[in-house]
């Protein structure tokens, strides 16, 4: 009888940060508790000021798989393009080649225990799928337990978790606002499978609510509709996405300040995206789901695309 081959499930986890003794513990403690714990976990400090060297000197010193990097500080918080810099800081200090896996973490999650595990299982499962996660949820100050309401289309910018054959043939990530989205329509462009499940074991806690940002969740908000902007996203479309988002918090406002950051760089004519083929990519699939949803075309766009999609040897 044949030997079965088990697939390797040794994950590699790069982590930016920068002043996050508020939350990272909380991080630390669940990737550690993990039911399969990763082989390699690069944490990048970016200059941080507060407590997070202490911090994560007492992990690394604990956990042989820790491995932390400093980088010099630039004088503030980075979004975007400064936060995959710092990641790309952290990924030239291994070679990418021995894991199978990688994943971009933000050390202000609260992980699920068999978060990794269940991820890398349903890979196993299906070959195609190159990027996913589960789905972020915060609270309110009320205690209130609320969706980010992040699509199913998408594996979420604060843990993006890659096969690597898929992160090599995408080009990795670019270095711009939006650079969580643009990674997913280029998979997909590819044959590759991008998705998001948001199962009772999947779920985790984001400490700080996307969009948000160290001056005001507005300014986070703006920025998300320049990076939409910056991406090539229809104008219809996005507009109604805006409008989708008034009813997140914060209420109306955060809606309209997305819409807002999109026509101001509209309005400017700020260069966008450099791949052309993408960025009609992009577009003829917005302007299908506005007419039969996302999950119909994202569904269409699979199925059409299977043919291009490489399996990794």
């Amino acid at each position: 009888m044949p030997s079965v081959v088990t697939p390797s499930r040794a994950y590699l986890l790069v982590s930016p940060c920068r002043n996050e003794a508020d939350y990272m513990r909380r991080t630390l403690d669940s990737v550690v508790g993990q039911s399969v714990p990763p082989a390699k976990w690069v944490i990048v400090d970016d200059g941080s000021t507060d407590e997070t060297p202490q911090i994560l000197a007492e992990y690394a010193a604990r956990h042989p798989f820790i491995q932390v990097v400093t980088k010099p500080d630039r004088g503030h918080r980075a979004v975007g393009p400064g936060v995959i810099e710092a990641f790309y800081h952290g990924l030239d200090q291994v070679r990418m080649s021995d894991f199978p896996y990688l994943c971009k973490l933000d050390l202000d999650l609260d992980l699920p225990p068999r978060y990794f595990e269940i991820l890398m299982q349903r890979m196993e499962e299906n070959p195609r799928i190159g990027t996913c996660s589960g789905k972020p949820w915060f609270r309110t100050e009320g205690g209130h337990w609320v969706s980010e309401k992040c699509g199913d289309e998408m594996s979420v910018g604060m843990t993006k978790f890659y096969r690597r054959e898929c992160f090599d043939q995408i080009g990795g990530f670019v270095r711009e606002v939006m650079w969580d989205a643009i990674d997913c329509h280029k998979a997909r462009q590819l044959g590759w499978i991008a998705v998001s499940w948001n199962d009772d074991d999947l779920r985790f806690e984001h400490l700080r609510p996307m969009g948000s940002s160290q001056k005001s969740v507005f300014t986070g908000r703006r920025r998300h509709g320049f990076g939409q902007y910056y991406m090539g996203s229809d104008p219809a479309y996005f507009v109604a996405t805006g409008l989708y988002r008034m009813a997140h918090p914060p209420y109306v406002l955060g809606g309209l300040a997305t819409i807002q950051g999109f026509l101001g760089a509209w309005m400017r004519r700020e260069p966008q995206h450099a791949d052309a083929e993408l960025r009609n990519f992009i577009r003829a699939y917005q302007r299908r789901a506005l007419r039969v949803g996302k999950a119909r075309a994202v569904a269409e766009i699979e199925a059409a695309r299977a043919g291009q999609w490489n399996a990794p040897e």
